[in-house]
């Protein structure tokens, strides 16, 4: 049987995780213990979903030794998982925290270009895996050299095979999605305004904003994260909001793709945009209770979700 939720990360990582004393220039920083994770947006979603009990698929690129130990860490949490071989070395990112501060600092590098072929590979992948009615997710930057387009095509494809496409990035790549019309994106408000080239200073803005491209086919769900103010879900015929929970963050990492792996558990399993959003607020709360590039936990979203009360926004 197909899963429910299919992922698809076309630039993954290894994240490494670790804290020094101090960060400061010229000095050789001596680190803690290094914690390593398996990263990138759709594979971050694939391990909530799975913590909360989905059916889900990873599908990604797995480039030399590193993309091995990322399909191993994959493997390890159970998370299912189809990785397709790739040429290159699959990227790393790093996370470090300073003790003396708290201060976290975040090192992105640059993933491997795909190969035509390769690209394909991974895409064919995660549509056939894919049931009809189900949920196609497609989170992370893409891969240098990959057109935004790739996303337009994406949708249509995903269209054509009666999936509902769900994507989150930025920039060019969200202009594609939201060009193309697709089932639901996941703008922060930085990425929604740079988008339509206006601010979007409150409630009342960032609604009208969301109803207009809701209108014109560019998505039919639009979750609005808004960092310390909380969230905005709004669908064609409601909208609510939710505020950020009331933790105090040990790290941001994976924050915004827990968020939306919530959501996305909850829209797959039929449950009213209200409730997805609970559940989706408190899987991004959790993982912000989580040290470096760790997750939350089953029992931490649920324990959360207890105290998150969304509210309709006329």
């Amino acid at each position: 049987m197909k899963p429910r939720i299919v992922t698809l990360t076309l630039n993954p990582a290894l994240d490494v995780a670790t804290s020094v004393e101090r960060v400061q220039p010229v000095h050789k920083l001596r680190c803690a213990e290094p914690r390593f994770d398996p990263g990138g947006g759709g594979i971050n979603v694939a391990r909530v979903v799975r913590r909360l009990g989905g059916d889900v698929l990873a599908v990604f690129p797995a480039a030399g030794a590193t993309g091995a130990r990322l399909a191993a860490l994959v493997e390890a949490e159970g998370v299912p998982a189809a990785p397709s071989p790739a040429a290159g070395e699959t990227r790393e990112s790093f996370n470090v925290i300073d003790r003396t501060d708290g201060a976290e600092y975040r090192f992105v590098l640059p993933g491997p270009a795909l190969a035509p072929a390769e690209l394909e590979a991974c895409v064919s992948a995660a549509l056939a895996a894919s049931s009809p009615g189900g949920v196609l997710v497609v989170s992370g930057s893409l891969p240098a050299g990959v057109p935004p387009s790739l996303i337009a095509d994406l949708a249509g494809r995903a269209r054509a095979a009666g999936l509902r496409l769900a994507v989150d990035t930025s920039g060019p790549a969200l202009a594609s999605a939201l060009q193309a019309g697709v089932f639901l994106v996941k703008p922060n408000l930085k990425e929604l305004s740079d988008h339509l080239g206006r601010a979007l200073p409150d409630t009342a803005a960032r609604l009208q904003a969301s109803r207009d491209l809701i209108a014109a086919g560019a998505a039919e769900v639009i979750a609005l994260t808004l960092s310390a103010e909380g969230a905005l879900l709004v669908t064609r015929d409601s909208a609510w909001s939710v505020p950020a929970a009331p933790v105090q963050p040990v790290s941001t990492v994976g924050a915004g793709d827990s968020f939306l792996a919530g959501l996305i558990f909850g829209l797959a399993h039929g449950r009213p945009p209200q409730e997805a959003l609970r559940t989706a607020a408190a899987a991004g709360a959790a993982a912000l209770l989580a040290p470096g590039t760790a997750l939350g936990e089953a029992e931490d979203v649920f324990s959360l979700a207890e105290q998150i009360r969304p509210a309709a926004v006329p």
